[in-house]
């Protein structure tokens, strides 16, 4: 199993509390153990996870945000 790492995702298009739930559901479905803070307000997701950033962006990309690592 890969070390848990901190990774940041700038996330354009979330405009409400239901699109911090949906992207936070979108990351628990990859990594259930994730720990995920969204911030509405900045657009970006800070999470620590094993999975790898670049499969996070890009579920985010799918749940129809635009996502991209930037940390």
């Amino acid at each position: 199993m890969s070390k848990p790492k901190h990774v940041v995702v700038a996330v354009r298009g979330m405009t409400c509390e239901g699109c911090v739930r949906a992207v936070e559901r979108v990351v628990e479905r990859i990594d259930p153990s994730a720990e995920v803070s969204v911030d509405l307000a900045g657009g970006r997701v800070e999470l620590t996870t094993t999975s790898e950033a670049e499969r996070i962006a890009a579920a985010i990309d799918a749940a129809g945000y635009q996502a991209k690592v930037i940390a």
